[in-house]
Formats: C-alpha cells, structure tokens, sequence
C-alpha cells in the first residue's frame, strides 16, 4: 500500500526564531515554559511533569536541555524515541520536537509504543505530524502484569548510572485532542501509571495492537522483546508469549520490529530463530558487543545505536559499532533517555541525534556525511519513507 505522507503545511517558519547553533533550542528553554500557562503551543496540564532532580546514585541532576548543534551535512532519521514521555523542565509540543529536531538536520523520527496507550498515541501523532512514523507494542515489561500472572515489570526501577531515568519512571505523556487525533501543542497530561493495565488481559491488549499495526504511518512493531534486568525470572515465561506474539503481528502486517534487548541476548536469538524474524528486525538501543554485531551481520538483523555508544565506559559497544555490516547501522535517540556525551544524564530529544551520529563518525574513523547518508537510507529501507 501507498502512503500519502503528511501535509507539511503545519510548518510555519515565519513564526519560529531563526535557530542559533550552540544554543538551547527556543522551544527547550526554561524562558519558553514560564510563559507556558498563557498559551496553547506548551499545554498546562493537570499532571507534573518528570522532575528527577537526582539520577539513581542520587547525584544531581542538570535538566535543562543541550544547545543545538550544527547541522549534519546529510539529513539523518532518529529511528526510536519517546516524544509522549516528557523529562527536565519544559513541556515540548511534537511539533516544535519536530521542527527543532529538522534545525539539527533530524528529518525523521519513529515515535516507538510501550503500550496501548502510547502506541495509540504512536499512530495519532504519525498520522497527525509530517516526518513522524508509528511502532505500536506492549513493551516486554508490560507482559506480565497484562497476563495476571502476579508479576509485575518493573517499568519504574533505576536506569545504569548516570542515565538518570527508567521507561515510565513519571515520565509525562501527551493526549490526544479530539479522535484520534494529537493537538498541534500535544496536550500534557502528567504522570504516566507504569503497568496500568486498563483493565485490559494481555491477549486484548495484543489484539489493540494487531489493529494499530494495520493504521496508516503505522511501519513498526515495537517495542517488544525480551528484558531480564527489570522482571524476574517468573515473568520470562509470559515476555516469551507477547514477544513471540509481536513476531507474527509484524509478519502479519509486513512491517519491521523493534527489539528491546535488556541482559537478554540469547533469548532474544533463539526465539528469533525459532519463531522466525520479520523480514526487517531491529536491535533498538543495540546493547551488544562484537559477536552479536557478528550475529546481525549474518542474520540481516539492524543495529540502531543510542547515545550509550558515546559513552566512556563503552568499550565493548564501540567493537561493536566497528563490527557493525555498514548497511545495517541505524541511529536513535531513546529520548528522553540515554542522552549522548557529554550531556549524560541530562534531558534527551531528537535532535540530539546530530551528536550520537557525530560520536559514531570519530569512533568508526568514517567520514561524517557518508554516515549520515548511510544512516538516511538505511532507514528508509526498514521503515520507508517519512
């Protein structure tokens, strides 16, 4: 099936300050989110937005957002993030994390589901937003509490050290404004409830999905998975089925996966290769070193790598970026995760992608606007175009 991509018309460059290189982006600064309760382009919500003012060591946190780097000499697609989850002190819009991520040569973004409720969020905003894609899934630490098994993904427990943040850890989330829609502003709702169900089992939840995987801009399982890190071992069992149930809703409906592999590699592997993957199957956040990267190469699995490729403790991720086949490398954000060296720790969004790709180009001694490029097709190739 052909898309008609969005409009673009939403786009209004005469209303937006020229961007400036080196400063914080207009629509990131404190000064933007104390005027914020007068107007509709930064929503008021009801709820609070995430404020962690200390990372898991309990060492402070910066949450104001980096400057804007300078533009790429290739446009570049952050290939998963999270622009329903709101960190730091501003309230950003999708549309401005849109057009703030295009001043940094970020030209597209797959806005990845953890739920039913951010995956119909996914959909309503790619449907809504030019350059905006859709994943829609249960995340692998959502299984089992949607099973009733009694076991509860811990959504909320601590991230490594100095990422400062967890999936669901009071990250805010936007809402729609009318049917399926997402209001230009995207409306702030506050605090999402990590592992609320809805009162939904976990086979209803999977079939939701099932049907948004079949919307249009929908190009994406994801993400799903496997994660040993916050669920114990009682609930691998019921991660195994939803996983492998996302396996066949993604070949069902034709479109790419993505993983979410946390400690997990050899199940993620073997249920892969007894399942079967989806023609196009994405490591999101590649978390693995040199032989997996070998693994992917043989298998035709992409590897996207997120900020934590630049950091210092990263060796063995580096290996694997090296090892990497270059027609499977992708790059993401993660946001409002993972944020990229030197600004560890502090908010993440889209256009920080601009600094994971320029870490990638000096640890593969690369020139810059071939990766770019390389990264630009790549992506087109898994998801189509944005």
């Amino acid at each position: 099936m052909i898309e008609t991509p969005v409009s673009e018309s939403v786009w209004d460059h005469a209303a937006r300050p020229e961007p400036v290189a080196g400063q914080t982006p207009e629509a990131y600064t404190v000064e933007r989110y104390a005027v914020a309760d007068s107007g509709d382009d930064v929503p008021n919500g009801e709820g609070t937005e995430r404020r962690a003012h200390t990372d898991a060591q309990g060492r402070r946190r910066n949450l104001t957002f980096p400057a804007l780097p300078e533009p790429l000499p290739h446009p570049v697609v952050d290939n998963h993030t999270h622009l329903d989850m709101q960190d730091g002190l501003v309230r950003v819009s999708v549309v401005d994390a849109m057009a703030t991520a295009r001043d940094a040569s970020v030209c597209g973004v797959v806005q990845a589901g953890c739920d039913v409720e951010s995956s119909r969020f996914a959909v309503a905003a790619a449907q809504t937003v030019p350059r905006v894609l859709a994943a829609v899934a249960l995340h692998p630490n959502e299984a089992p509490t949607l099973a009733g098994s009694g076991v509860s993904g811990d959504l909320d427990a601590p991230a490594p050290a100095g990422d400062g943040s967890a999936k669901g850890s009071g990250a805010g989330r936007f809402e729609s404004d009318g049917p399926g829609g997402v209001s230009a502003a995207g409306r702030f709702t506050g605090a999402r409830d990590a592992g609320s169900t809805g009162g939904r089992s976990l086979d209803e939840a999977l079939a939701v999905i099932d049907e948004l995987a079949g919307q249009r801009r929908v190009r994406c399982v994801g993400e799903t998975g496997m994660d040993r890190v916050h669920t114990p071992e009682s609930g691998l069992a019921v991660q195994e089925e939803s996983f492998r149930a996302h396996i066949e809703i993604a070949k069902r409906h034709g479109v790419a996966m993505q993983i979410h592999d946390r400690e997990a590699h050899e199940d993620v592997v073997r249920i892969l290769r007894d399942a079967g993957a989806p023609e196009r199957t994405v490591f999101h956040c590649f978390s693995g070193d040199a032989e997996l990267a070998r693994l992917c190469n043989e298998n035709g699995w992409y590897m996207s790598f997120a900020g934590t490729v630049t950091f210092k403790n990263a060796a063995p991720l580096k290996a694997a970026l090296r090892e990497a086949d270059p027609g499977l490398v992708l790059c993401e954000t993660d946001a409002p995760f993972l944020t990229p060296h030197p600004f560890r720790g502090r908010p993440n969004a889209p256009y920080m992608v601009n600094y994971t790709v320029r870490g990638m180009a000096e640890i593969l001694d690369t020139d810059l606007e071939e990766l770019c490029r390389r990264i630009w097709e790549n992506s087109e190739r898994v998801y189509g175009q944005f």
